[in-house]
């Protein structure tokens, strides 16, 4: 009988209107569907396999765990792990690279386009009964906004970025990408790699797709909004702290940018106090661009790639060097 003890810290992140693959072949599956940061320690001790979306694992986590042999990330971003102190005691930290791409992308687009047609705005004025008292069959309470022949600015090229950049080239956009290392550039035109300052600069949406490091957290900041055109859309899914949040608030609030389109915000669940979450022109959604029931079900897929190839000593996906 297999003994490895696999324990999963938040299954119900991942939701539960999808059927999960089949662990148990590796051992004793233990789930839970939430796991409060007092509970970690406790529910890691004895466990051999663990696997986390947002439950953060540090180094104290890891050290107190001495039948720790791998961690699995339930996501693509494993900045919840501390990869480092894994690496020390050789345990690999194994992600799932590109299973949210389409998905993210097409958020970003639905973002954008709600923004460009004023979807929201207009959807709450018809049920408010603006149309049905109007004398007109159709009206509008500002123009709409063609993305045809605009210029997308995309933060990060990575599978997710390269994604965006091939449908707004689709749309018949320009595209504009900052990479802060060297990247192939697609086979399409027009498209150029520019620095961040000129991306920023000469864009009409701008899309961020970059990791969140220590080098980039708030750089999109009052001095970078200022450089924006007036007529500019900011869409962030990648991660909120990419973003200083009142400096976003008042550019749009004064009229700095024309609007932004939001999934993810510097604390999550969304606090009351955003400032944020009473701006205008500013769509936000609940962290879910990844979340499709396609993504979710490539994600949980890969999760079990992962495993059987690190049991058959072929692991894959490895974040921290081993």
């Amino acid at each position: 009988m297999n003994s490895n003890k696999l324990v999963f810290m938040d299954s119900a992140s991942v939701g539960d209107d999808i059927v999960w693959p089949d662990f148990s072949p590796f051992g004793e599956v233990v789930t839970y569907e939430d796991t409060a940061k007092e509970a970690v320690f406790e529910r890691i001790k004895d466990a051999d396999f663990v696997f986390t979306n947002k439950v953060v694992l540090r180094a104290e986590h890891i050290a107190a765990a001495p039948r720790l042999r791998y961690i699995g990330v339930i996501a693509t971003g494993y900045n919840q792990v501390d990869i480092q102190a894994a690496a020390q005691r050789g345990i690999p930290v194994c992600n799932v690279p590109d299973y949210s791409s389409a998905s993210v992308a097409q958020h970003v687009f639905t973002l954008l386009l709600a923004l460009c047609s004023d979807v929201c705005g207009l959807t709450a004025s018809v049920r408010a009964g603006d149309w049905s008292r109007s004398r007109h069959f159709c009206y509008w309470n500002k123009p709409g906004v063609e993305i045809q022949n605009k210029v997308m600015g995309i933060v990060g090229f990575g599978d997710i970025g390269a994604k965006v950049a091939e449908i707004a080239h689709c749309f018949g956009m320009s595209v504009l990408a900052y990479a802060p290392r060297p990247k192939k550039a697609p086979a399409y035109s027009p498209f150029a790699f520019v620095s961040l300052e000129d991306l920023f600069r000469q864009s009409d949406v701008v899309s961020l797709h970059c990791p969140l490091t220590p080098e980039n957290t708030g750089m999109v900041n009052v001095s970078l909004l200022r450089t924006m055109k007036k007529s500019a859309f900011l869409i962030n899914t990648a991660r909120g702290p990419l973003v200083n949040e009142s400096d976003l608030a008042t550019a749009l609030c004064d009229g700095v940018i024309a609007g932004a389109g939001l999934d993810v915000v510097s604390r999550e669940p969304m606090p009351d106090d955003n400032p944020l979450r009473e701006a205008p022109n500013c769509l936000i959604t609940p962290h879910v661009a990844w979340s499709s029931i396609e993504a979710r079900n490539r994600l949980l897929a890969g999760v079990l790639d992962n495993v059987r190839a690190f049991v058959n000593g072929k692991p894959i996906n490895v974040k921290n060097g081993l």
